[in-house]
């Protein structure tokens, strides 16, 4: 069985359409409504959908604390090069790159409002 998409209620749809196409080569293929939901699709064929909080039928448009989407990357250079991608783009991170359950990695908010790990093996 493989995981084939995800669903992100985000606050800005076009924004994050922008950074998930620009920082993780996702390429939107579909926009519904004046960017009320939007259909991306990864170079692996993952899809990530990008809806508006609007479309939570019950309100609810705030994640857990602790929930996040994670990217993993093979070297602690290609962490380094996005951490300085997304710093240079003025995505701020709490802490830079350092050690993260065994492998070697940060988090970050990207646009959306969705809590983001880059990491690799250690």
């Amino acid at each position: 069985m493989k995981l084939n998409h995800i669903n992100l209620s985000v606050t800005d749809v076009a924004a994050s359409i922008r950074f998930f196409e620009q920082y993780f080569n996702f390429k939107c293929i579909e926009v519904k409504g004046d960017n009320l939901l939007a259909v991306l699709q990864g170079s692996d064929g993952f899809t990530l959908v990008l809806m508006a909080n609007k479309f939570n039928r019950n309100g609810n448009s705030a994640y857990p604390e602790a929930f996040h989407i994670g990217f993993f990357v093979e070297t602690r250079n290609q962490v380094m090069d996005m951490y300085n991608r997304l710093l240079a783009g003025g995505y701020a991170t709490e802490h830079p790159p350092g050690s993260l359950r065994g492998s070697y990695g940060f988090y970050f908010i990207a646009p959306g409002n969705v809590l983001t790990e880059i990491t690799c093996n250690a």
